[in-house]
């Protein structure tokens, strides 16, 4: 007789591998933001506590009695933050009155960021090239975007074009190219546990398109 759970369970375990992306966007629920920040905390407080008694902990113990608590505080204030939309940075633009029509470059943004098919984190950094089209941003801003998409359960692909499409839609200009380098504890701590590895994405558009130009920006970074 064919177990059909087992077989379910194996696919689970395939696409993780596989690093299965079905959207540019992040996979939600219309009612994702119902409850409040508090209602949810207290949900995977419960939940959590109820994962660790079952891998046999004593919750009693003074340095574990507020692990629980300080997972859900973690999940749904820091580590994923970026998942509500309330979160999202404000992009003030403004008229790039000096003209300058080169290229800008933010490289070595640091981030951190979860699997979503391990909840392991991603650590890792994103480079962030645009030309003007006759809007500017302010640097900070840029950094604000790559942590604001970064801090969900993400897959790195996914990410890349998430920070792509904001920024193009900020700046109103195609002329955007974005390259985000990371290490995925998925990878280095399970699994084929491979400490030295490193996974580059790409997403570019408009003059980036020129392959010149892209190794322009590949020398600045």
């Amino acid at each position: 007789m064919i177990d059909e759970n087992l077989i379910e369970k194996k696919q689970h375990d395939l696409n993780g591998d596989n690093h299965l992306m079905t959207s540019t966007e992040t996979p939600l629920r219309e009612d994702a933001f119902v409850k409040s920040d508090e209602e949810k905390m207290a949900n995977i407080e419960k939940l959590f506590g109820g994962i660790m008694e079952e891998l046999g902990l004593d919750l009693n113990d003074d340095s574990l009695k507020g692990t629980p608590y300080r997972v859900a505080k973690m999940y749904v204030k820091e580590l994923f933050h970026g998942l509500d939309p309330k979160n999202k940075p404000s992009l003030s633009v403004f008229d790039n009155k000096y003209q300058y029509n080169k290229m800008l470059v933010e490289k070595d943004i640091e981030f951190s960021s979860a699997c979503e098919h391990h909840f392991l984190p991603i650590v890792g950094k994103a480079h962030v090239g645009y030309i003007s089209s006759g809007k500017v941003i302010g640097l900070s801003k840029i950094n604000r975007v790559v942590e604001y998409f970064g801090r969900r359960p993400q897959v790195q692909e996914r990410m890349t074009l998430q920070i792509f499409n904001e920024l193009k839609r900020a700046l109103e200009t195609d002329d955007v190219i974005v390259v985000v380098e990371a290490e995925h504890l998925c990878v280095s701590t399970r699994g084929v546990e491979d400490k030295s590895s490193r996974t580059t994405t790409l997403e570019y558009g408009g003059k980036f398109t020129d392959p010149d130009l892209r190794n322009e920006f590949y020398q600045f970074i």
